[in-house]
């Protein structure tokens, strides 16, 4: 009934599949080993069994013979009480450590080829780190251009030189000036803006402006031809003290004697004012502002035409670049008021230019902003105590006149005498109380 040799050919026949009636008991089993020089591989001459190596684990176990384990009870594999690890598999899944199974674990890969799904990103976590990077860039980026801005400026005017001043009030008052200064400008440059020739600087343009503390600003032109008494002064240079010998003259007068200096001297004793901060800047960086913002948007209600400022514009409105914004603010001749309409047009227009130059186009644009801010920087000379931050406050208060947030006016006036304007001093005196207080001011140009 069996297929099974018999062992050993003994013809008792015991074992699995054998046709004996006596019981099959427990027996050896031949120990088959690949690679022997018989038939029967790894079989020894005579048929028995190859002596099995053995080792010790240390502590009086030996295991690897045959006749000691061949009838113990056999543990599962891999799960040996005394700490020896067989190897093999226990039942655990690989490539899942923890029992997870394949995709359950934390991503990265298990060490058997199997990459399971990694954690969900911490958006909070990034958006935070993100926000804290470009907040440092920004301010990096802030900090830099402050100081380079800073240290464009050219600090020349020491106004610690002027004596005998008056006492301040609430706000601070700027004096700007616009120079007929030709620094830096090639004689090309001087023919193309028809500036000519002349050797030094004076002034070309004088206005008070009144930054309130409170709002409401004020922004008042001084024209070149006012008569004013040029008071004791200390010599800017030579620091010689020259008295008061009640002399009149023009405004502009005074700034070609001494400089910045004498003209805040003069301004402030004929006024009563005191002068915070002083600022001024020439024909060439004017231009070069006004071509940096792309130009000024003028509506001009009446056209005109002025050879010796070059002035040929025609009524309505219409870009001004560079060249033809300082022939607007020059020209005198070719207006019915001379240089009080002149004035108003250099008051009008740098209102304007301050406006052009705070539009988010020129402000967010770095290819805009600092080209602006270089070109008008490298011509600015101002007080040595005058800041960025004065700077900008001057700038902001002019944008503001234009807007509506204060007043621009002329030096109220009282008639002339020889050629030169007379100051009406009763309404100079109320305005400047006014001013000082920083209250709206009242008076008017007339």
């Amino acid at each position: 009934m069996s297929d099974w040799p018999d062992d050993q050919g003994n013809g008792r026949g015991y074992g699995r599949g054998s046709g004996s009636a006596q019981p099959e008991g427990a027996r050896r089993m031949r120990h088959v080993q690949r690679g022997g020089p018989s038939g029967r591989p790894g079989q020894q001459p005579g048929g028995g069994v190859p002596q099995q190596p053995s080792y010790d684990d240390g502590q009086g176990q030996r295991y690897g013979d045959a006749r000691d384990d061949m009838f113990e009870p056999r543990e599962p594999h891999g799960s040996r009480q005394d700490g020896y690890d067989s190897g093999y598999n226990t039942g655990q899944v690989y490539g899942a450590p923890n029992g997870q199974g394949q995709g359950g674990g934390q991503g990265g890969d298990d060490g058997y080829g199997t990459r399971a799904a990694r954690p969900a990103p911490n958006w909070r976590r990034r958006i935070k780190i993100g926000s804290i990077t470009l907040v440092v860039a920004l301010l990096a980026v802030s900090v830099g251009t402050y100081f380079w801005a800073d240290s464009k400026l050219k600090r020349e005017v020491d106004l610690s030189k002027v004596i005998e001043r008056p006492e301040g009030g609430a706000g601070t008052n700027y004096l700007i000036v616009g120079s007929d200064s030709r620094e830096g400008m090639s004689d090309q440059d001087k023919k193309d803006l028809h500036t000519g020739s002349a050797a030094g600087k004076r002034t070309d343009s004088m206005m008070i402006l009144h930054v309130a503390d409170d709002g409401g600003n004020t922004m008042i032109s001084l024209p070149r031809d006012s008569n004013v008494t040029i008071p004791s002064f200390k010599g800017a240079e030579s620091g010689k003290l020259y008295p008061n010998q009640g002399r009149q003259t023009k405004l502009n007068a005074a700034y070609a004697e001494d400089g910045p200096e004498l003209l805040v001297r003069t301004v402030e004793y004929n006024t009563g004012l005191k002068i915070d901060h002083y600022a001024e800047i020439g024909f060439g960086g004017f231009a070069k502002i006004v071509d940096a913002v792309g130009g000024v948007e003028m509506d001009i209600p009446k056209g005109f035409k002025d050879e010796k400022s070059g002035a040929d514009f025609e009524a309505g409105k219409q870009t001004l670049d560079g060249k033809q914004a300082l022939a607007f603010v020059r020209t005198r001749y070719a207006l019915p008021g001379s240089d009080l309409d002149r004035t108003k047009n250099q008051q009008k227009f740098l209102a304007a230019l301050a406006s052009q130059a705070a539009t988010p186009s020129t402000v967010i644009n770095p290819f805009k902003l600092y080209p602006t801010m270089g070109a008008g920087l490298d011509t600015l000379i101002v007080d040595k105590d005058m800041g960025l931050f004065d700077v900008a406050s001057m700038f902001w208060a002019m944008k503001g006149v234009t807007g509506g947030d204060g007043k621009s006016m002329n030096m109220p006036l009282a008639g002339s005498t020889g050629g030169n304007l007379l100051w009406d001093k009763a309404k100079v005196k109320q305005m400047v109380n006014e001013l000082n207080n920083d209250e709206k001011v009242t008076v008017s140009s007339n």
